[in-house]
């Protein structure tokens, strides 16, 4: 385990390798089967709801359905997550050359809104726990081989390609302390 300020983050983090292969993937981890969607922050409950105009029009009927009669997010406060279509897709995913791709990403690219999408989806496959203080663990998943086979290839550290999600949960400090906890050496530039 190593320890970055508060926070407890997975020895496996320092020396996985990890670039997503969309191509490959689909975009698996937007449509994985489950009664639950992506784990949300309480204050991204308000930037979706703000958002929620901005992305509308990109998304399928049954994504709208979905969200026009349950909402556009469940849980409760500490516990909230998005909706899933019938168990299955984030109601915010949109379907691009047979990916799924994720709404708010489209809108911040198209300069829409401020933000990429919601952290957790964003540190993806990385997962954070808070039990006391921050639990930092890379969930692997077989939906994601292709971007372990990518990362190996390409010889991208997981850390490094979510150097930017990291960065935004816990700041740019943060993320040059764990930089140079598990890895001294300068990153090359990441590929993908």
């Amino acid at each position: 385990m190593i320890i970055v300020d508060d926070a407890l983050v997975d020895d496996e983090i320092a020396t996985a390798t990890f670039c997503c292969d969309v191509a490959v993937c689909k975009g698996a981890c937007c449509t994985l089967p489950g009664r639950r969607g992506a784990p949300l922050e309480d204050g991204e409950v308000a930037q979706i709801q703000e958002a929620y105009p901005a992305i509308k029009g990109l998304l399928p009927e049954a994504s709208v359905r979905t969200i026009e009669s349950g909402g556009l997010v469940e849980g409760t406060p500490g516990d909230f997550a998005t909706r899933c279509v019938d168990d299955n897709e984030c109601v915010f995913a949109y379907f691009e050359n047979g990916a799924a791709r994720c709404s708010f990403e489209h809108a911040f690219l198209e300069g829409k809104i401020s933000w990429q999408k919601p952290l957790s989806c964003h540190l993806f496959p990385i997962r954070v726990r808070h039990l006391g203080r921050d639990f930092i663990r890379y969930e692997q998943i077989e939906e994601c081989r292709a971007g372990r086979t990518r990362g190996e290839d390409e010889q991208i550290r997981l850390y490094d390609f979510l150097k930017t999600p990291l960065a935004r949960k816990y700041g740019q400090q943060w993320f040059a302390s764990l930089r140079e906890r598990v890895a001294p050496e300068p990153p090359g530039p990441p590929t993908c």
